[in-house]
């Protein structure tokens, strides 16, 4: 059968089925005899990953909606109760168009399977609902939000009773028990009143919202120096981009001392649209254009945002002629490992058992600066919930003590109270660290500089390539195919010592579809389809004597790269 008569099969199905209600059929009859985009939206079942699914919102398999996103609860449902006696779920939802529709949805099917659902009533940053699967001793947790992607998407994010994301095993099982489902009558579901007169969708309060402040703020490692002197003396304005770290970030800033803190009033409210920026990506400097403008009124000394859902983190410093610039997420990193590692061993605090885990995609500044105070580097796969994966073993074995885990994506966290990325902790270390230099008389970006001087000049950069549809599946396969069986012997002029193909299973790390190529001075590129977005992805790294060498180095190797890539898109 062609795809595209599968895809037509299952849009009249969608017509013809009774369970489905009147507005999305009149949706569907809207798009009658537009084959490309019947294709498009029927041609797959709306891929459950690891880390869940997402995808634009709309009517159609190969779409988030109702039944998609009660399709996956119940499979959801049906493992969770195999496993466990009683089982509950924690859920949170983000500022997305439809988040909190999605995410009554869920708690309605579960309760229908005489599961127990915590709700909160309003949104709240992927981070706390990690935090709260483990301080309520939840089976599980649901996120609603697809992060920092373009508004016509959402997505449905699940985690375990440790309070990280899926890892590829559970998941396996996931997506098995909800391929068990054929069709939509078989979603049980109840009503909100009935849920709740049975005890089954609970509200969540002010208790957990203040337990998780509490606990974040417990991870500043400079508190009494914050509010003893220097928590009058920084300027700091802040953008949630209309998402759901607002709350929080001003509650932990203010809870560990920080006096001036200036919000940028038009990003400040929810808003599904995004209505002020292209992206609500705080690794694009476009999204801090607000939080820049009201960065001059103030003279501030640091600029943080935060995505929608509250889980990356991106900070704006000045540089030596005081104009702002944006961070990199490994560069933030960086500073960030060295500011918690320099201040826990001038505290006498810093275990000799010290981990800090980073992605194979990530720079090695960080992992440089950490081997420097003692402390065993890891590497994981991309992804969170890799890293939370190792806390878990740590925390098992009680042999290594987890000290920071980061990614270049910009997510970070220090502590063990969750198993995600955190832009709220994120948000206070780096706050913290500019307060702490600039008692020094120094800007985060002399420090930076300082770190070069030791260390070497890292520089980094991330290209992707956005490929749409059918073909562009089929495209992004060819091309990591072409690289796979063509490795290149040289590229940019300098020799390739190894290719590392993840593919099979390398370094004790699960299967996984990237390509990392190391070059003869150091420097390396990895390919590696993303796994929530139509992209591919490009990771590069370069380390140089000067930032003048290394800009030049990392230009060198990104077009040589991209001029094949791109003859191959």
């Amino acid at each position: 059968m062609t795809q595209m008569k599968q895809a037509l099969e299952r849009y009249e199905a969608w017509i013809k089925d009774p369970v489905i209600d009147e507005a999305t059929k009149t949706e569907l009859s809207g798009i009658s005899g537009q084959e490309k985009e019947i294709e498009d939206r029927f041609y797959r079942e709306l891929e459950f990953g690891t880390g869940g699914l997402r995808g634009v919102m709309g009517a159609g398999t190969n779409r988030l909606n109702r039944y998609t996103v009660g399709k996956a609860t119940q499979g959801l449902a049906d493992w969770l109760l195999k496993h466990n006696d009683k089982p509950s779920v924690v859920i949170a939802h983000d500022s997305r168009n439809q988040s909190p529709e999605f995410s009554l949805e869920s708690a309605q099917v579960l309760a229908a399977n005489g599961i127990i659902t915590y709700l909160f009533k309003g949104l709240r940053p992927t981070p706390q609902l990690s935090f709260s699967v483990r301080h309520l001793n939840a089976s599980g947790g649901i996120v609603i939000t697809a992060s920092h992607n373009p508004p016509e998407y959402n997505g449905y994010k699940v985690y375990g009773s440790d309070g990280c994301q899926l890892v590829p095993a559970d998941a396996e099982q996931v997506i098995a028990s909800i391929g068990e489902i054929t069709g939509f009558d078989q979603i049980k579901r109840i009503s909100q009143e009935e849920a709740e007169a049975a005890g089954l969708i609970r509200w969540l309060g002010e208790d957990e919202d203040n337990a998780y402040i509490d606990t974040v703020a417990a991870q500043s490692v400079n508190s009494k120096l914050l509010k003893d002197e220097l928590g009058d003396s920084i300027s700091v304005v802040f953008t949630p981009l209309h998402g759901a770290a607002n709350m929080p970030v001003l509650e932990v800033l203010k809870t560990v001392g920080f006096k001036q803190v200036h919000i940028v009033a038009e990003q400040e409210q929810p808003d599904g649209y995004f209505s002020t920026v292209k992206s609500p990506n705080p690794e694009e400097r476009e999204a801090f254009t607000l939080a820049i403008k009201l960065g001059q009124e103030k003279n501030a000394d640091i600029i943080i945002g935060t995505d929608p859902d509250g889980d990356r983190m991106g900070a704006v410093v000045k540089n030596n002629e005081g104009e702002y610039v944006v961070l990199t997420g490994n560069q933030s990193g960086a500073l960030m490992v060295h500011y918690l590692l320099s201040q826990l061993k001038e505290q006498g605090r810093l275990p000799e058992n010290g981990v800090v885990v980073k992605t194979i995609v990530t720079s090695e500044m960080g992992a440089d600066i950490a081997e420097s105070f003692g402390a065993q580097v890891v590497n994981t796969l991309t992804g969170f919930k890799y890293i939370g994966e190792k806390m878990n073993e740590f925390e098992k074995s009680g042999k290594q003590a987890f000290l920071f885990g980061y990614e270049e994506s910009y997510g970070y966290l220090t502590g063990t109270y969750a198993r995600d990325k955190d832009a709220v902790v994120a948000s206070l270390l780096i706050c913290e660290a500019a307060a702490y230099y600039k008692k020094q008389g120094k800007t985060l970006y002399d420090v930076l500089l300082e770190l070069y001087s030791r260390y070497g000049t890292y520089l980094e950069t991330l290209e992707s390539r956005t490929l749409k549809g059918v073909d562009g599946v089929q495209k992004i396969a060819a091309i990591m195919e072409d690289w796979r069986a063509n490795a290149p012997a040289e590229v940019a002029g300098v020799k390739v010592e190894q290719v590392l193909d993840y593919l099979p299973g390398l370094n004790g790390l699960p299967p996984e579809n990237v390509l990392k190529y190391m070059l003869a001075d150091g420097s390396w590129f990895c390919l590696r389809p993303s796994g929530t977005e139509p992209k591919i992805k490009l990771y590069f790294a370069v380390c140089g004597k000067s930032p003048e060498e290394a800009s030049a180095s990392l230009d060198k190797l990104v077009n040589n790269v991209m001029q094949r890539v791109d003859f191959q898109a």
